[in-house]
């Protein structure tokens, strides 16, 4: 049985956005409360106000940018590790990033007390596996 590349596979990512400037400012034109023409176009999924967009993606290109994602925040880390003083006992042990993907594709690291802090985010948690040798050696004595 020939198995198909796992990076041609395709996933759904679903974004929401504001309501547009334009359907939001007032045009001084009467509407009904209720969209009462069962013919005319049909309206836009929303979720509390936001309109919601799908879009594919190939597996291979998220697995791309999180690849390149993490291999800049483990650089970063890594070079903020190494200003740490040994003396002083301390280490990096466990990093917890919130990420989100866009309709593109692209990890964007969030903040926090962003409006978006938490909304379709996805938690990535790296813990060491092994603590470094001169810590090791502080901890047994």
């Amino acid at each position: 049985m020939q198995e198909q590349n796992w990076g041609d596979e395709e996933l759904w990512i679903v974004t929401a956005s504001s309501a547009s400037v334009q359907e939001s400012q007032p045009t001084g034109q009467k509407s009904p409360t209720r969209d009462f023409n069962p013919y005319g176009s049909p309206s836009k999924a929303t979720v509390s106000g936001e309109e919601l967009k799908e879009s594919r993606i190939k597996a291979e290109t998220l697995a791309a940018q999180m690849s390149q994602f993490v291999k800049v925040v483990s650089k970063v880390f890594t070079t903020v590790e190494k200003q740490v003083e040994p003396k002083a006992g301390l280490h990096l042990d466990e990093i917890t990033l919130t990420v989100e993907i866009s309709g593109e594709g692209e990890i964007k690291l969030l903040g926090t007390g962003g409006k978006l802090g938490g909304k379709g985010a996805i938690e990535l948690k790296f813990k060491r596996s092994d603590l470094p040798k001169a810590v090791q050696a502080s901890e047994t004595v």
